[in-house]
């Protein structure tokens, strides 16, 4: 079993071209199910509904959010009517939408938790235990788990990768945009990369408009950020599960420009 998972989709370029290349790489990696981390998808913060209503028609199943969960209102509604769409695990109790769901591909039954760090973001519930109690909580509906870690400091996402080894099939980070190449799989079998990277403009800051960054750090005044255009990259890992043992045998970074 093969499942594409996407790296932050930002803004219009970044649409534009997973809607561009989708089939494509599903074809040639003989995908049988396909994540993205959505956070980023309208304008750099959010995801309205017409853009939801893209992402699935190109063939994404499922997909996490971020610290940029709550940047459109429309988030709202997508949560009281779909299923496949879910926010960081740990918010506070009574925060809308949920933190892990469940996706069915070819007779299996794939846990996908949604977690945050706390290093330089909110400062919400502990993600270590969340994501724990929740793998406890689907380990007997499911037949493996993938966790989504949306996290700033590559040393809280290491961390939980082996906080997690033996838990969870794998443990993939987002959030920083750029594509780490420290993919493995850990001692206790989980499969782990730091940051999956982003899928958008390649000559821009991390999705955004290069020139609005530079000047912001040459004057330290404040901008308005606006989501670059260009040439694009796709972002992602391909990771092949033994459906035997639901194990991850193989995990793959994936850069399609």
């Amino acid at each position: 079993m093969n499942i594409l998972i996407i790296g932050d989709i930002f803004g219009e370029c970044g649409l534009n071209y997973a809607s561009l290349v989708m089939r494509e790489i599903k074809q040639d990696n003989s995908i049988d199910l396909c994540i993205a981390n959505a956070e980023n998808v309208s304008g750099g913060n959010g995801m309205s509904f017409a853009d939801y209503n893209t992402l699935c028609d190109i063939g994404i199943d499922g997909f996490t959010m971020g610290n940029h969960t709550f940047g459109r209102k429309d988030i709202i509604k997508i949560f009281e009517n779909e299923s496949n769409v879910i926010r960081p695990l740990n918010y506070p109790a009574g925060t809308p939408g949920c933190g892990s769901m469940i996706l069915h591909s070819k007779g299996k039954k794939v846990g996908i938790i949604n977690i945050m760090g706390r290093v330089n973001l909110l400062n919400i519930d502990c993600p270590f235990r969340a994501a724990e109690a929740e793998i406890e909580r689907l380990r007997e509906k499911t037949d493996f788990i993938l966790v989504d870690f949306h996290a700033e400091a590559t040393s809280e996402k290491i961390a939980m990768g082996y906080y997690l080894d033996g838990k969870a099939a794998c443990v993939y980070g987002t959030h920083t945009h750029v594509q780490t190449a420290d993919e493995t799989i850990l001692p206790k079998g989980t499969a782990y990369i730091t940051d999956i990277g982003m899928t958008g403009a390649i000559h821009s800051v991390l999705g955004v408009s290069k020139d609005i960054i530079i000047e912001r750090f040459l004057t330290s005044l404040p901008q308005k950020f606006e989501h670059a255009n260009g040439k694009a990259k796709l972002c992602g890992i391909i990771l092949t599960i033994d459906e035997s043992t639901n194990k991850c045998t193989a995990i793959k970074r994936l850069r399609h420009t």
